[in-house]
């Protein structure tokens, strides 16, 4: 197959158009206080959205945003962004203490980026006095202003983009367009308490960041053996590459890295906090990786890269970065949103091979 047919390139499309929120001055006492989702990938894909209500806040007022515990340091890279309160446990309602420092904040306005009930009952506990988000789960008697969005449908791509939906939230409530622009990444790492590994391994030069695992499911996962010849061509033209994911994903980086050079390599899956993540991917010269949190986050990093997509939807969550490039085939049974192929196969990878995706990164 001609790997033009299977060469996407990212869009963020149309924002949809929502009635406009009413908000008076008053209204937002101390600031407003974000609910980020809780994957990295959605997270990301919040930023703009985020730093465009930072614009419309009153002189004085403070952005805040509440997020899992495990993606806080991604906020707290951003300046725009004020306050980052963590969840210890961001599927169970706050703990006293997380409520008393979100009632300290004296926000009084909340914007939920996901779609749990408990949250918005969390977040009215804690006094914020109007909440703003979509329409799910029941909640909408405890929002001040809600919308909906049309539900996701399998088999064909879906718009709008997942980071379109959080910015016509934004646009209600009276921020301006996006500029496209995202912010800069201030790094939090300290030299000092640098891994010796991850400072050693930032010196070389050309690194391939691969992440070949997803959280999702197996049916997200392009062949560790694929991402393994990439690998392999990267380093015999002089780079190095590291393997990135979570403790979990550990097996999935060592097939990968498998038979490859071991002092051009690191498995470095479970082994860098989300700070010596960031750290590492600014470090990357290229980065391929499964519609994943880590593709969201070298996206937003300013990385260039290659994702291929198989079960999931480019048109709802490609990379928001132009430097980043879709490898997906469209076969009827794709997007199928599935955990594992029904089929057994992944048919919807087969055109996807190691040379289609290599051929895209020497054009980068």
């Amino acid at each position: 197959m001609d790997s033009d047919n299977c060469i996407f390139h990212p869009e963020l499309g149309e924002i949809p158009h929502l009635p406009p929120a009413t908000i008076h001055d008053a209204d937002w006492r101390d600031g407003l206080l974000i609910r980020s989702p809780n994957w990295l990938g959605d997270a990301v894909m919040a930023i703009p959205a985020i730093l465009q209500l930072k614009t419309i806040l009153p002189p004085f007022c403070g952005l805040f945003v509440l997020c899992p515990k495990g993606i806080a340091p991604v906020f707290e890279a951003i300046a725009q962004i004020d306050r980052v309160i963590p969840l210890s446990n961001p599927r169970a309602f706050m703990t006293a203490q997380e409520r008393r420092t979100v009632k300290r904040l004296q926000a009084g306005i909340g914007v939920l980026f996901n779609n749990s009930f408990r949250d918005a009952l969390d977040l009215r506990l804690a006094r914020i006095p109007k909440l703003f988000g979509a329409k799910a789960r029941f909640r909408s008697p405890l929002l001040a202003w809600s919308c909906e969005f049309p539900k996701r449908r399998d088999h064909v791509l879906n718009k709008p983009h997942q980071a379109a939906k959080y910015l016509a939230i934004a646009e209600a409530l009276g921020a301006e367009p996006w500029n496209g622009v995202m912010p800069e990444f201030r790094e939090n790492l300290q030299p000092e308490i640098c891994p010796k590994r991850l400072e050693e391994f930032c010196r070389k030069k050309r690194i391939l960041a691969i992440a070949g695992g997803a959280a999702y499911g197996a049916a997200k996962r392009w062949p560790a053996e694929s991402f393994r010849e990439l690998g392999r061509r990267w380093i015999a033209e002089g780079g190095a590459v590291a393997a990135l994911g979570s403790k979990g994903e550990r097996p999935i980086a060592a097939e990968i890295l498998k038979g490859l050079p071991e002092d051009s390599c690191w498995n470095a899956a479970g082994e860098t906090s989300m700070n010596q993540l960031i750290y590492l991917l600014k470090h990357a010269e290229m980065c391929v990786a499964n519609d994943s949190g880590v593709m969201h986050l070298a996206a937003a990093l300013g990385v260039p890269g290659v994702a291929p997509f198989g079960c999931t939807d480019p048109a709802a969550t490609s990379p928001l970065s132009s430097k980043w490039t879709i490898a997906f085939h469209k076969i009827d049974c794709a997007p199928c949103f599935k955990r594992v192929c029904p089929l057994g196969t992944k048919q919807c990878f087969d055109p996807i091979t190691p040379e289609v995706v290599w051929k895209i990164m020497k054009s980068n």
